[in-house]
């Protein structure tokens, strides 16, 4: 076998050196040892990749490098790494096979600086070997053994040293010549027979870990080929997938002096530094968490970007040497880290998840992060919210809580806060790191100007609404300026006015209204404590209520009822208001056709039914310019007059009733009348106004009016419920009633032509009051002529007096009549006659009051010795007796039958159309009872005394319950054989 490499005289070399000195072989031994199993354990795919890296560097071509990891049928398997570049050379040998000597110590492109890179291999094969196109060499364990042995022989320290170590010596100090064939495309191959299947999995492990960060740190290749048994998997173009940023620079002498003094003879030989941080692209990219230099080592780090740099390494390879050279690489990284955030900024893209924030993950990481903030407070690298121009953290400005991450919030407010960046919540955080200045948004509100366009504040509104989910920032935004209609700016909009879309209304400031331009209103002022207001709220308003009392007085009145009428005029256009639902706003002081002021509610609208019926002294027309501006349903609505206008209230204190009503022409009087009822409160109250102002003779008229109108008709008809301090409740007159009864003076009178009926004791009603409905006199207290219901206490105390005037022809039709309406009325508080007309014989006649009675029942109608009969109806005897201040008959005498008669039966007849009749009954000749003639009686024992046929018949129809059948009793009586037909007609009544 050939050996284009001299290995033959290396291996001479070796063993003569370890035979002269056998502390040698000890000491290459555990050199070796503790760079595979320490500082290169794990890392042999980017060893082998560093040295394709390097030779495709020397050749000047792009580096391609192939792993193949194939399983034989039998055995662990075998590794093969091929690569293009610069073939194996004499000089390469002889670094593979001695410990810290490279060959690339002047090869300034070179990854590798110590030579010691290959001794990765020996993690997994006792029988490394490179083949290349110029020649092949190879190690093994056993063949160096073997000749180890050998020299041994001649050795005494060297056999002595072989046994202390059990029979161990080093792999890669004696090459072999080695032949075999390199893959084709390539110009090296490293053939790495595993040592076992422990070592085949390792090798698996490390490339399945392959990926980008090693065509980042060896950008000599240009693609790694990973085939595992089979299946290939190619890394190239990384570039494409990382934003990279490469900064290198060159010692000056006095640089090189100052930092590189202190490291070993090789190192001191580098030419600069070099710095490469790598962002990728995708968010699904995964970031080395370890700093590489170039190749990875065991620093950790936290930044979002891998980091390649020239950092001086220990001699493990694994962790960074501290000093100076480490200090001046890590303000390089720093600086082009920096320069990384700042151009990515100046991509357009946010920078805040790269700003370190947050202990390091060790001393390297942490003094990168310090030196990365102590440069980034100067770098543009944040984006402006109203421009997205750059701007450098110490100049810019965020809010703090929602409103920093809130867009619209930002881009109303960027115009107002130069500098202004976002916050969103995962880069508060970084922003702090940076120094950024944090502004509270209360702060913010206070700084706000005044000077604005409701138009401008509608906008800001608009943008801060978002904030008011939040209390804290809604407290915050309590203070917010607010522009109302009187041309003043407010802060604060806890019990603004905010009008609801409607036609525009001015000169609400006459009001006392702080209401919101209109321009400016938006639904955050209501979340902050404004009230929506429609134009009949404002004009529910209490200050509106007081400026319509106070417009007398005002300054100004004319503008305060233009500011009311104009609030009203939205409202009865949205039918949110009908004339005498708010009755106050008859107050307002209108100009009158005179121009003098005047209440909206002393003035009617020309033409209307007001303005026809009321005295026009009293009640004048509205101004000209009034009529024209405002509609008619505005200024009835205000209590101008159309019709007669009414007054309203629900649950009125009758000891306190409202102004409003208490204004009204005796309407005090009224409610002390019905206090003296028994009253303390009165539910609705509906009172019609201004019948004190009623012209000359439009009585007939105004009645007419009032029969016609619903409203109107209502306040009169309708009595009032008052209720007693225990709640209990009666029905009065209505005021309107009252009023007119009083001022007309008609109750008690009756409609023309029916005087006659009541004997002429009522005055006759005048003729227009025919007209009226019969609904409509009753309310006035006109009878139609007939005694009845209709008849009110007043009426029939006239009456009972009249009836007492000894001058008057009284039929006694009409006395049964009024007697009936007084029993039945049961009237309280009724003076009692000094006089009475009472039933004397078949007519009537006046009699001292001491001198009637009022008979108990039909028994005692027979009793005229005990005085001039007052009759009432059944069962109401004992209340007009009280009425009336005089005895019952029951109360002048026994009622005892003086003698006894003779029992006969009670015919059957009779008791076929009188069932339940008694038996039997007692015939008397002659009858008497507490010695006064009668013709009939019933004793206290129910028995039956007559003395005539037509006696017994009433007898019969008492003492059953059927006093209205006596006549047909009596005829009975008369005609048993005509029993059935009488009967049958009674029964057809």
């Amino acid at each position: 076998m050939t050996d284009p490499f001299a290995t033959a005289a290396v291996r001479d070399r070796v063993l003569a050196g370890w035979t002269a000195a056998a502390v040698r072989l000890r000491e290459d031994a555990n050199a070796e040892e503790d760079l595979a199993l320490g500082g290169y354990r794990g890392r042999l795919v980017v060893e082998l990749a560093q040295n394709a890296a390097d030779a495709a560097a020397r050749a000047g071509v792009p580096g391609r490098l192939s792993f193949t990891l194939c399983r034989p049928d039998d055995g662990p398997g075998v590794l093969v790494a091929a690569n293009t570049g610069a073939p194996l050379t004499a000089a390469g040998v002889q670094s593979l096979a001695t410990l810290r000597a490279s060959a690339k110590t002047d090869d300034a492109a070179s990854v590798g600086r110590f030579g010691v890179g290959f001794a990765a291999v020996l993690a997994v094969t006792d029988e490394p070997m490179v083949l290349s196109r110029t020649g092949g060499v190879r190690f093994s364990r056993d063949d160096t053994a073997d000749l180890v042995n050998r020299a041994a022989q001649a050795s005494p320290d060297l056999a002595d040293e072989l046994r202390r170590r059990g029979g161990h010596v080093p792999v890669l100090r004696l090459p072999f010549p080695a032949e075999g064939v390199v893959p084709d495309g390539y110009d090296t191959a490293v053939v790495l027979p595993l040592r076992d299947d422990a070592a085949a999995e390792i090798v698996r492990d490390q490339l399945d870990a392959a990926d980008d960060a090693l065509l980042l740190a060896l950008p000599a290749l240009a693609e790694v080929r990973l085939d595992v048994h089979g299946g290939v998997r190619t890394l190239a173009g990384a570039r494409e997938r990382w934003y990279v940023l490469e900064r290198e620079g060159r010692w000056t002498a006095e640089e090189r002096h100052a930092l590189l003094g202190d490291r070993p003879t090789e190192e001191r030989r580098s030419l600069g530094w070099r710095v490469l941080w790598a962002l990728p692209r995708s968010a699904d990219a995964v970031v080395p968490r370890t700093v590489h230099a170039p190749t990875a080592t065991d620093e950790p780090s936290s930044l979002p970007a891998l980091l390649l740099a020239s950092f001086p390494l220990d001699p493990t390879r694994r962790h960074v040497q501290p000093g100076p050279l480490a200090d001046r690489v890590a303000d390089e990284a720093a600086a082009a880290y920096v320069d990384l955030l700042r151009e990515r900024a100046r991509a357009g893209d946010d920078v805040l998840r790269l700003v370190p924030v947050g202990p390091g993950a060790g001393a390297l990481d942490a003094a990168l992060r310090e030196r990365v903030l102590t440069r980034l407070p100067d770098a543009p690298v944040l984006h402006a919210v109203e421009d997205g121009t750059l701007v450098r953290p110490r100049d810019a400005v965020t809010l703090d809580g929602a409103a920093g991450d809130t867009p619209g919030v930002l881009a109303t407010l960027a115009p107002l806060l130069s500098g202004l960046v976002a916050a969103p919540r995962f880069g508060r955080s970084a922003l702090r790191a940076l120094g950024v200045s944090l502004l509270g948004l209360s702060d913010l509100v206070e700084m706000l100007p005044d000077a604005a366009t409701p138009e401008v504040w509608h906008e800001r509104y608009e943008g801060l609404a978002p904030l008011a989910d939040d209390p804290a920032a809604r407290e915050a935004l309590a203070a917010l300026p607010v522009p109302l209609t009187d041309g003043r700016t407010v802060r604060g909009a806890r019990g603004l006015l905010v009008l609801d879309a409607g036609p525009p209304v001015g000169g609400l400031t006459a009001l006392g209204l702080r209401v919101v331009q209109a321009a400016a209103a938006h639904p955050l002022l209501l979340r902050l404590g404004a009230v929506a207001a429609t134009a009949r709220s404002l004009l529910e308003n209490p200050a509106t209520e007081a400026a319509v009392r106070a417009s007398p007085d005002a300054d100004d009145p004319d503008e305060v009822a233009a500011a009311v009428l104009g609030l009203v005029e939205s409202a009865v256009a949205d039918g949110s208001l009908r004339p005498g639902e708010l009755p106050w706003l008859g107050l307002l002081a209108l100009r009158d056709v005179e121009g003098d002021l005047a209440p909206a509610s002393a003035l009617a609208l020309p033409g209307s039914e007001a303005a026809r019926l009321l005295d026009p002294e009293e009640i004048r027309e509205p101004a000209a310019d009034l009529l024209d501006r405002w509609s008619r349903a505005a200024l009835t609505a205000v209590g101008v007059l159309d019709g007669l206008g009414v007054a309203v209230a629900a649950d009125v204190d009758l000891d306190a009733p409202p102004e409003d009503l208490a204004e009204l022409d005796g309407f005090e009087e009224w409610a002390r009348e019905a206090v003296a009822a028994g009253g303390v409160s009165a539910g609705e109250l509906l009172a019609v106004r201004d019948l004190d102002v009623v012209r000359d003779g439009a009585w007939p008229q105004l009645l007419a009016h009032l029969a016609s109108d619903p409203v109107l008709r209502r306040a009169m008809i309708e009595d009032v419920r008052v209720r007693d301090p225990r709640g209990a409740g009666r029905q009065l007159p209505s005021y309107t009633t009252w009023w007119l009864r009083r001022e007309l003076a008609l109750e008690g009178t009756v409609v023309t032509g029916a005087s006659d009926v009541l004997d002429g004791l009522l005055d006759p009603a005048p003729s227009w009051v025919a007209d009226l409905d019969p609904e409509m006199r009753r309310a006035l207290g006109v009878l139609d002529g007939a005694v009845d219901a209709a008849m009110s206490p007043q009426v029939l105390a006239t009456l009972l007096d009249r009836t007492s005037d000894h001058s008057r022809e009284v039929s006694v039709g009409t006395c049964l009549a009024l007697w009936r309406q007084l029993a039945e009325a049961r009237l309280e508080g009724v003076e009692p006659p000094d006089r009475l007309r009472v039933l004397v014989g078949d007519g009537t006649q006046v009699v001292d009051a001491e001198r009637a009675v009022v008979a108990d029942d039909p028994r005692w109608l027979q009793r005229p010795d005990l005085g001039g009969i007052v009759v009432a109806p059944a069962g109401a005897a004992p209340a007009l007796a009280d009425l009336l201040d005089v005895a019952l008959a029951s109360d002048l005498a026994a009622g005892r039958v003086d003698q006894a008669g003779t029992s006969s039966p009670v015919p059957a007849a009779v008791r076929d159309v009188l069932p339940g009749a008694p038996a039997s009954w007692c015939e008397h000749d002659e009858l008497s009872v507490d010695g006064q003639p009668v013709d009939w009686w019933v004793d206290e024992d129910g028995g039956l005394h007559a003395a005539t046929t037509d006696g017994l018949a009433r007898a019969l129809a008492w003492s059953t319950g059927r006093w209205a059948q006596r006549h047909l009793v009596a005829a009975v009586l008369a005609d048993p054989a005509d029993a059935v037909r009488l009967a049958v007609e009674a029964a057809a009544e």
